[in-house]
């Protein structure tokens, strides 16, 4: 099936057929599939909104350039290991050499964020938004750096933007949760 063929199936097919597309474009997705598997996060189907997540990030992680991926993979697996500079620097090549590949800035701003340089993982969090504007893994991971830094409003504002993308994230509704009673509980909007 061509990856037009799949969009058409992932907007107008029964629920099998819908999920069977959208789990093709995860495998041979390009630009053109993010919007409509954008839509399917939406989807009535549990199981059509899970795979065009899990397609999303496929497509997400794929420059067009496999020695970018192989260079991004091996960034994913240094952080994996919790080697944050090995993974720093790995990010780093990846977005020097495809500075407009949206994915690098994404992984380099997790790595910041679990070394708590909420700074830098919040700039290249927008960094990634600015190339990916439904990339609701930045949107909410810049509005964990804000929670983390006790800006609350900010947090609150991010979490809803990653939620009006991808309503399929319980943990982003709970800390959203938590944020909108801490900014019902009055205060200057510190977090503590």
């Amino acid at each position: 099936m061509r990856e037009e063929d799949a969009i058409t199936q992932l907007r107008e097919g029964e629920d099998m057929a819908r999920r069977q597309a959208a789990d093709l474009l995860g495998a041979i997705g390009r630009a053109q599939a993010v919007e409509p598997l954008v839509q399917a996060l939406q989807d009535e189907d549990w199981g059509v909104r899970t795979i065009a997540e899990r397609s999303l990030w496929q497509i997400w992680c794929r420059s067009g350039d496999s020695a970018v991926d192989a260079l991004l993979q091996e960034g994913i697996h240094a952080l994996d290991q919790s080697a944050w500079a090995e993974a720093v620097a790995q990010f780093t090549t990846v977005i020097e050499r495809a500075p407009e590949f949206a994915e690098g800035y994404n992984k380099r701003a997790t790595t910041y964020y679990v070394m708590g340089e909420y700074a830098q993982a919040i700039a290249d969090c927008e960094a990634t938004v600015a190339r990916n504007p439904y990339h609701f893994g930045a949107l909410s991971g810049a509005a964990q750096c804000y929670l983390a830094l006790g800006r609350l409003e900010k947090a609150r504002d991010l979490f809803r933007r990653a939620l009006a993308v991808n309503p399929n994230m319980p943990g982003v509704e709970q800390n959203l949760a938590g944020v909108e009673r801490s900014l019902r509980g009055g205060g200057n909007g510190s977090h503590s």
